[in-house]
């Protein structure tokens, strides 16, 4: 990766508006480049095996058009952005895919793919919705299968000292990850939400050690710029998948700025580090059931186990605590068309930021450029009435 002759952030900016450049030059030298969706997909068995990670996203500029074909109207906005973007070829150069089925619109998605559009090598990996103890044994096998798939596919052995390499490795960019997010806390802070989520989009379309690299690079620079954010309200947003600037950059122009997020392509991505255990393994079986904070799992344990508030806490505990260490002013609850996922919490998580003194602001859209701009009176309102 070389950025000579322009800034960290500026070349994350770059690398963001045109994510497929360095995989495309890579794959020319010979590397293998295999998709994933989700944040509950274990990047590090696919680095451990010498294949670089490249998150599959959709095209929010691009109206879908080919995948109306092949998909049920009701299917997600995003999922089916994705679908629309392989048929015409934005994901020509992947030598296979992989998906956890993380929720019904993605298990939909690998069947149609599968079907109409063959690759090389796809994988779906069965990730339980509860975290009971059966649970979490069930997804440790899922992940020895997977293991011994990409060996048969790259006719390699990943050994344990390998897999923990790779932990390594990832934990360390989540360890850069969490701060970068830290130069939000200021007031100002030190850097745009639009800015951060472009960050995001280059560091998921690079080889670890390159994701890394930039990442150190954009912490340096952020530190010493001048000409950061001036002050605004401060919001958190919440929600599923968000993978272009568009939206944070809206925020931006009617007076507010994301310092935080509860988001697929956010702190669920990278919060919580893998535990360092004797079994890499059983360490990567526990971080991604456990740790990923999506609505798809739930984290009650058992019948009559807690009380109403016990279960708001464990479900919402983390995003309290994000507005609290953010000096965060509002929310903003942002859901897609047709994710019940998130749609189906959004009352309880609602009532629950409101009772902590959080105006909540809930918005439901399609992964359209269209539908962001409708979005915008609403926002300004918002802003208004907690300014």
């Amino acid at each position: 990766m070389n950025l000579e002759g322009q800034g960290w952030l500026e070349g994350a900016k770059k690398l963001s508006e045109n994510r497929d450049r360095r995989a495309r030059e890579l794959k020319s030298d010979g590397k293998r480049i295999i998709g994933y969706f989700c944040s509950y997909f274990p990047l590090e068995i696919l680095t451990a095996a010498d294949l670089v990670p490249y998150r599959i996203m959709g095209n929010l500029t691009d109206t879908v058009t080919a995948a109306h074909a092949y998909c049920d109207p009701a299917l997600c906005p995003f999922v089916k952005s994705c679908f629309d973007a392989a048929l015409k070829g934005a994901y020509d150069f992947l030598d296979g895919w992989v998906t956890p089925d993380s929720c019904d619109s993605r298990l939909n998605l690998y069947r149609i793919w599968t079907y109409n559009l063959p690759s090389p090598y796809t994988y779906r990996i069965n990730v339980p919705n509860f975290l009971d103890e059966a649970c979490f044994k069930f997804f440790k096998e899922e992940l020895v299968l997977f293991k011994k798939s990409i060996e048969k596919l790259t006719q390699r052995e990943i050994s344990d000292q390998k897999l923990q390499q790779a932990i390594d490795l990832h934990n360390q960019q989540r360890a850069l990850l969490r701060e970068f997010y830290e130069l939000r806390k200021p007031e100002p802070p030190l850097i745009y939400g639009s800015e951060v989520i472009q960050a995001m989009i280059a560091v998921a379309s690079l080889p670890i050690e390159e994701g890394n690299q930039l990442l150190e690079g954009i912490i340096a620079e952020v530190r010493e710029r001048s000409d950061g954010p001036e002050t605004k309200t401060r919001l958190l947003v919440w929600g599923p998948e968000i993978d272009h600037p568009a939206f944070f950059k809206l925020i931006e122009d009617c007076g507010g700025n994301v310092v935080i997020d509860d988001l697929c392509l956010g702190t669920r991505y990278f919060w919580y580090d893998v535990d360092k255990s004797s079994d890499p393994l059983e360490g990567l079986s526990v971080r991604y059931l456990d740790r990923v904070m999506c609505p798809r799992t739930i984290r009650g344990r058992g019948e009559g186990w807690a009380t109403y508030q016990q279960d708001l806490e464990e479900r919402f505990g983390h995003i309290r605590d994000f507005a609290k260490g953010f000096s965060v002013d509002g929310v903003v609850l942002y859901v897609m068309k047709y994710c019940d996922l998130h749609e189906l919490d959004v009352p309880d998580l609602r009532d629950y930021l409101e009772k902590q003194g959080l105006p909540v602001l809930h918005i439901e859209s399609d992964y359209s450029m269209a539908a962001l701009g409708a979005l915008k009176t609403r926002i300004q309102a918002f802003l208004e009435m907690i300014g």
